[in-house]
């Protein structure tokens, strides 16, 4: 028993009241009386040991506690909602993943294949959530990740999808042509865009390329996405690096260039990985198949 979490129907009360703003609008929605609620919401009060509204005869505002408090309890409700609504629909509506994934690799690549899967597998039910760091199974309620790194994460099973190979730089086609007209390189002149996770990518390109790493390659913008990177350099506000897999499609179409055929090599890949407790759930085997796939094709 946790006993420093309070009665969840208190916290209810506690919630719909400070969302609605009257115990009577609270009890109506909750299917309870007027005094039941504010007999929940005080003993709430005298458990914490903190007033969480004011009363000035029939009127009632939430104190800055419990303005806090109100918020942080409904982000802990909507959760509690959510994992309710996906445990019976894993149970009662077919077969139901819950795939953590990086962001621009959920956008640009698997979202657009999900239509595959759901044409050869209408029964399984994908749903996806983002996470840009590693993290624990146990903590979070994920089936399975598709993420970015150089090795399986302990305690899990999976496998490498594929490999990024290679990062290059890509820029607007009219940056690509007035930087030709720069003394100082390809890219003189161009205002580097940076990714927040990956700080040291140009520093890199420079070093393997043989060209010298300077305040103006250093400086720029900042992005946390890929995806904004590229949506940048496709709009005309520098150059960035980007896989090319990801870069492939806005080349062919000439909505951004490569002012300079130089890449940066990268030795990370892309992996699906699940927890490691034993047998694995048919749906789970399926997806993982069918990912195995769509990279081959990639």
């Amino acid at each position: 028993m946790r006993k420093g979490i309070p009665n969840l129907s208190a916290l209810q009360a506690f919630e719909a009241t400070a969302r609605l703003g009257t115990f009577s609008r609270a009890a109506e929605e909750l299917s309870l009386t007027h005094s039941a609620v504010y007999r929940q919401v005080a003993s709430l009060e005298a458990r914490l040991g903190v007033q969480l509204f004011t009363r000035v005869r029939r009127r009632i505002a939430l104190t800055d506690h419990g303005a806090e408090y109100a918020g942080r309890i409904r982000q802990h409700l909507d959760q509690i909602e959510k994992d309710t609504f996906g445990l019976v629909s894993r149970t009662g509506m077919g077969r139901s993943l819950h795939i953590a994934v990086v962001p621009t690799l959920a956008t640009t690549w698997l979202i657009p294949r999900l239509a595959d899967f759901n044409r050869q597998h209408p029964d399984i039910t994908v749903s996806l959530s983002i996470r840009t760091l590693p993290f624990q199974f146990k903590d979070q309620p994920f089936d399975g990740a598709l993420y970015h790194g150089d090795h399986l994460w302990p305690g899990t099973r999976g496998v490498m999808l594929f490999r990024e190979r290679e990062l290059v730089p890509v820029c607007a086609p009219a940056m690509a042509e007035r930087s030709r007209e720069e003394p100082g390189g390809p890219l003189a002149g161009m205002p580097h865009l940076h990714l927040n996770s990956r700080p040291d990518a140009w520093r890199l390109w420079y070093a393997e390329n043989n060209h010298l790493f300077g305040p103006r390659a250093a400086g720029g913008p900042r992005y946390e996405l890929f995806s904004m990177v590229l949506a940048a350099a496709q709009a005309g506000l520098g150059v960035g690096l980007v896989p090319r897999f990801l870069a492939q499609e806005p080349l062919e179409e000439g909505r951004v260039v490569m002012p300079t055929q130089s890449v940066l090599t990268v030795p990370h890949a892309y992996y699906f990985c699940y927890p490691d407790r034993g047998g694995r759930a048919d749906a789970l085997r399926i997806f993982q198949t069918w990912l195995q796939g769509v990279a081959v094709d990639r």
